[in-house]
């Protein structure tokens, strides 16, 4: 028995007519009427009560109809649901976003991805540093990062989506708050918050500004998520150094000042599996890059 047997055997009785089944299926009358009789033959019973004038259904033919149109619609919506699960439309997906992509980024990202990819079911994770995303995706955890350049692993493809400008974080009250703009050498003589050093990408970055400014940075705490950092600064723990999303975070007692740096950035970017063909990442990546592309970070500090 092949598919084709319960679709003609639908046909015909539907239509209640081998001529006119044979037209619905663009075949000849008489193999249709031999297919039937095969499918009656290999189950052992009578399906259809024919006449010169019309075909009938018997009570066997009845119940087998009822059955088979059940099986034809699961047949269908299998090579439906194949279809979009091979089109990127229909799957699951993990999505790892460093802290300042989850303020600025991820809300929008979401919404477009409900959109335009309905059937794939998306679970985001927060303020996740870098090193951690890379270690995510290594494991499978998560299909596609937003992180901070640079990762040194050959098995991580990374493209970079946009470069966010970096600002200093003081609490309010503060002796610099005055000032419209700063540079880094006026933070010589702070208290640093910074994010972990073995995960973050903008700790090394901190660090090579303050060496380019001719000081080393007084460490006094290392946090892990930037909601907690921007936390210790409003707190008055001491100042930082963040990407300009950050700032929409909207901590009470916390300042924000851009810097006169104006080389002073950071990237970010899309990170996957390297040779990972999944059809839904590849849709997932096509929707974040469009998402930043019509998205207008809005800018806190004119330069």
């Amino acid at each position: 028995m092949e598919l084709r047997h319960l679709r003609y055997f639908l046909a015909v009785a539907e239509e209640r007519h081998f001529g006119r089944a044979a037209a619905r299926l663009h075949i000849a009358q008489p193999p249709l009427s031999q297919q039937i009789r095969q499918l009656e033959t290999e189950l052992g019973v009578r399906l259809l009560d024919r006449n010169t004038r019309r075909v009938e259904l018997t009570e066997a033919g009845a119940a087998y109809l009822d059955r088979i149109r059940l099986v034809l619609a699961a047949v269908d919506e299998a090579g439906e649901v194949a279809r979009r699960v091979a089109a990127g439309l229909q799957g699951r997906l993990s999505v790892g976003c460093v802290g300042s992509a989850t303020y600025s980024l991820l809300p929008a990202v979401a919404r477009r991805l409900r959109e335009e990819l309905p059937g794939v079911e998306v679970a985001f994770r927060g303020e996740m540093l870098g090193a951690q995303q890379v270690a995510a995706l290594q494991r499978r955890d998560i299909d596609l990062a937003l992180l901070r350049p640079p990762v040194d692993d050959p098995g991580i493809l990374v493209r970079v989506l946009r470069s966010d400008a970096l600002i200093v974080v003081l609490p309010d009250g503060h002796r610099l708050a005055s000032r419209d703009r700063l540079s880094v050498a006026d933070l010589r003589d702070e208290d640093f918050v910074v994010h972990a050093i073995r995960d973050s990408a903008m700790h090394g970055t901190v660090r090579r500004l303050c060496d380019r400014a001719g000081f080393e940075p007084r460490i006094r705490h290392e946090v892990v998520e930037t909601s907690t950092l921007v936390t210790f600064v409003a707190a008055g723990l001491g100042v930082a150094i963040v990407p300009e999303p950050v700032a929409q975070l909207g901590v009470p007692g916390a300042t924000y000042r851009p810097l006169a740096e104006q080389d002073a950035r950071i990237d970010l970017a899309v990170a996957v599996r390297a040779g990972d063909d999944s059809p839904v990442i590849d849709q997932a990546t096509r929707v974040l890059s469009e998402t930043v592309r019509g998205l207008a970070l809005r800018t806190l500090f004119q330069p």
